[in-house]
């Protein structure tokens, strides 16, 4: 590589003159964010896209409740909380991240190859490429999987299983490897009793945790079993127990601010559930087949999870030159990540049929970050970029990017502190808590973007910064509201709200639209856009009248 400080280097321009990257990461995870550590120290300045449609920005990790073996962390460590930790560590270095879907790579011709991005003006160019896309969950396929697909089936109990519809209820988990285990004592957190749904007759996940669960009392298993059917019900989501609790609730954040009766209260609480109701009725029970005995049987449960396995990413790749295998992953050379195209090397799940962890994963993201730095060495491409400005282990900046999305340097702009009767001010943009939402839904003419969190879900953290940016360019036309739905459990009830994150924007007492995941800019601002429009209509047909 040559030397970033070189005058007249015309080497690392693309035909069109425009400048072309040493390395272009696709993918994130531990196999992606490593190669970025490794990859910016050795001064490539590589370019990261941690892709939104095909996964989970960070990787399936953003989904792990705890991570136990991974080396360095004794007390263990969510998988959140590390990814978010190897994020801030390839910032650190100099790695240029973008939480963007790459739509297209010609592989055909290169390097240098070309890669578009989906909200990327411009093509971009690159002496080489890792790929480092991962895998996405396994669904069923079942025929009522769909009608029941996020509201009430999942397959990701540390985003959904905190949602209040699941709390003190009995849930399923399918699946007999360390994921079903694993996500079946997570959910005794939460659920009254947990099923786990295992194909076989036995369980396939690590010994420790096989004596888990086998262990524990709110953990029934049931061996050789398969799903056939979901069954719905279409009866009330708030059981008599809990309504005592509801109204109490909605009395003391009155719009009135002064104490209502019951029946008013109530009122005001279907007001904002028809608002947000959800034309599905909830799951009721989940109907089983065993695989020796060909009986039938149906387990009464309100929560299904998925815990099944996982497809290799490898759409993009379908028509290019890169070979993949006859499960979609993609072949490297023995003991290496090198593929079958020159320059382009793969890391992670998406190349390891058989090991699936976390720590090999980052093994071959440091492979591969290696490999291409030995390539374009080797073959006289790129610039080498020194670094300019390191900062310490201990800075507080480092700290401070951890798990952030792209966000162009915006932090997550929801309060910290929640919204009281002393704090609120209805002229502010960003808001926190019920409070605030209850006096917003009543009075504000505003759009009213609610985004739905839990503490303990990664994909949150990711959505958060890229929510803020795209809220900051909507500043004084809408309202933006964060709600905690364990401490607001209620109102995200109300909202129907089966997972996190979700995103819903209300306009003069109705909802306009709901969305659940991480959602790119595009899509965010599409949806404010819609709504402000809508609310400048309205205002003028009022001012007509």
């Amino acid at each position: 590589m040559k030397n970033s400080d070189d005058k007249g280097d015309s080497d690392n321009e693309s035909k069109s003159g425009d400048a072309v990257e040493n390395v272009v990461i696709i993918g994130s995870g531990p196999a992606g964010y490593t190669a970025a550590i490794y990859a910016a120290r050795a001064n490539m300045k590589p370019l990261l896209f941690e892709g939104v449609s095909a996964g989970i920005p960070g990787g399936q990790l953003m989904t792990t409740s705890e991570v136990e073996n991974f080396p360095g962390f004794a007390a263990g460590i969510t998988g959140p909380e590390l990814m978010a930790q190897m994020r801030a560590q390839a910032k650190r270095w100099g790695a240029q991240i973008v939480t963007d879907d790459v739509t297209h790579v010609d592989l055909s011709e290169g390097p240098p190859f070309t890669l578009r991005a989906a909200e990327q003006d411009d093509e971009i160019q690159s002496y080489s490429v890792i790929v480092a896309t991962g895998a996405s969950a396994k669904r069923l396929g079942i025929e009522t999987e769909e009608s029941f697909w996020s509201r009430g089936v999942s397959a990701c109990a540390i985003c959904d299983g905190t949602a209040p519809i699941f709390r003190d209820r009995v849930l399923a988990v399918v699946g007999g490897g360390d994921s079903g285990c694993e996500e079946a004592v997570y959910l005794t957190k939460y659920a009254s009793h947990v099923h786990l749904l295992v194909r076989s007759d036995k369980l396939r996940a690590s010994k420790a945790l096989q004596d888990r669960v086998l262990a524990h009392p709110a953990v029934s298993v049931h061996f050789s079993v398969s799903v056939v059917e979901f069954k719905g019900d279409s009866g009330v989501r708030v059981p008599s127990r809990q309504r005592r609790r509801v109204r109490s609730n909605i009395s003391s954040m009155s719009s009135s601010e002064s104490e209502s009766e019951d029946a008013a209260a109530d009122d005001e609480q279907q007001q904002f559930s028809n608002a947000a109701k959800s034309n599905a009725s909830p799951l009721a029970a989940v109907r089983l087949v065993n695989s020796k005995t060909g009986t039938f049987e149906e387990i009464a449960c309100s929560g299904v999870f998925y815990a099944i396995g996982h497809t290799p990413n490898t759409s993009l790749f379908r028509d290019s030159p890169l070979e993949l295998d006859d499960a979609g992953y993609v072949k490297v050379k023995q003991g290496t990540v090198e593929t079958s195209v020159r320059g382009v090397f793969a890391a992670g799940d998406v190349q390891d049929r058989d090991w699936r962890q976390a720590v090999t994963a980052a093994g071959t993201g440091c492979m591969a970050a290696l490999s291409a730095e030995r390539f374009l060495s080797e073959n006289g491409y790129g610039v080498e970029y020194h670094q300019q400005n390191v900062l310490g282990e201990g800075d507080e900046k480092a700290r401070e990017s951890s798990g952030s999305g792209d966000g162009g340097g915006v932090e997550d702009e929801a309060p910290r502190v929640s919204d009281t009767k002393e704090n609120f001010d209805a002229e502010k943009t960003s808001h926190r808590g019920s409070f605030a939402l209850r006096k917003l839904y009543h009075e504000s003419h505003r759009p009213i973007v609610v985004k739905y969190i839990s503490k303990s879900c990664g994909p949150c953290r990711q959505l958060g910064p890229i929510l803020s940016a795209v809220v900051r360019e909507y500043d004084g036309k809408i309202h933006y509201v964060e709600i905690d739905i364990e401490e607001d459990a209620d109102i995200a009830e109300s909202a129907g709200v089966s997972g996190t994150p979700t995103v819903q924007v209300f306009l003069n007492k109705g909802m306009i639209e709901s969305k659940s995941g991480v959602l790119m800019k595009s899509k965010l601002r599409t949806m404010m856009n819609t709504a402000v429009s809508r609310a400048n209509k309205e205002a003028l047909e009022t001012a007509d009248v």
